[in-house]
């Protein structure tokens, strides 16, 4: 391997939206398949940057919003021990900075891991294809590779089954909020859905109309689980569509709420 002349890379991890959800079925290892699009939102990013060191022992620190994990037990460490057993890679220095909420729905953690491995990549020359980086993605996480083309996609299976679509909302406003001290974990999220195999509106059909169209087409199944049990999501989301929005949705698993408003 040739580690690039800059031993310093920095980027700005992107977060993700859901324009639709649907659980479809339980699988026999106890996950769940799904169908929705992953759109990318630049708006909303991290701050990464990673040095390659001269020795010692691969380290990271982290500011920002304040985490429910250790350092050491963020996906980018666990990115890096990924392609550090494989490749044995010199140690590093990775300082993140958050401004994407966790728990959020927004994929901020697979986000940061994603870039980690694209910067790896870079910063000592490993020459990975983006198949072979989607595959090592897979590893840390569902939704994991999406952020290695972080282009819109349809996704099924538990999310890792990516089909490239087109979908440009350049011309509108996209908002993300959430509701003060609301956070929603997967398991929790997970806990109260019943799958729904019954044909609905394709998603990639429905895209393809405009957003005034999507309120009676899009949905995202996570909120008849989630809106019950945090009601100041549910009432975000009908604010949203107060103020103006062509159409508003929670995200992934929630808490965040997306709108869509005229520029």
């Amino acid at each position: 391997m040739n580690a690039i002349p800059n031993r310093r890379l920095t980027s700005r991890p992107n977060c993700k939206i859901n324009i639709g959800l649907h659980i479809v079925g339980k699988r026999p290892d106890g996950y769940h398949d799904l169908e929705t699009i992953f759109l990318p939102v630049p708006q909303l990013c991290d701050e990464l940057e990673i040095e390659i060191l001269p020795g010692g022992e691969a380290t990271m620190t982290q500011d920002g919003i304040t985490l429910d994990n250790a350092p050491d037990d963020n996906l980018c460490m666990k990115a890096y021990r990924l392609l550090q057993q494989e490749y044995g890679l010199a140690p590093v220095a990775i300082r993140l900075h958050k401004h994407i909420p966790f728990g959020a729905g927004l994929g901020g953690g697979s986000s940061d891991a994603a870039f980690t491995l694209k910067m790896l990549n870079t910063l000592f020359g490993l020459g990975l294809t983006t198949l072979q980086l989607e595959i090592s993605a897979a590893q840390i996480g569902a939704d994991c590779p999406f952020f290695i083309n972080n282009q819109a996609a349809y996704a099924t299976g538990i999310g890792d089954r990516l089909e490239p679509i087109s979908l440009d909302l350049s011309a509108y406003n996209i908002i993300i909020e959430i509701p003060p001290d609301e956070h929603v974990s997967t398991r929790e999220a997970y806990a109260g859905i019943k799958p729904n195999a019954t044909q609905r509106p394709d998603l990639r059909q429905a895209i393809n109309l405009p957003p005034t169209q999507w309120r009676d087409l899009v949905s995202n199944d996570f909120e008849q689980s989630v809106f019950p049990a945090h009601p100041a999501i549910a009432a975000l989301k009908a604010d949203m569509y107060r103020r103006g929005a062509l159409y508003a949705s929670m995200t992934g698993s929630g808490a965040a709420v997306f709108g869509i408003f005229e520029k």
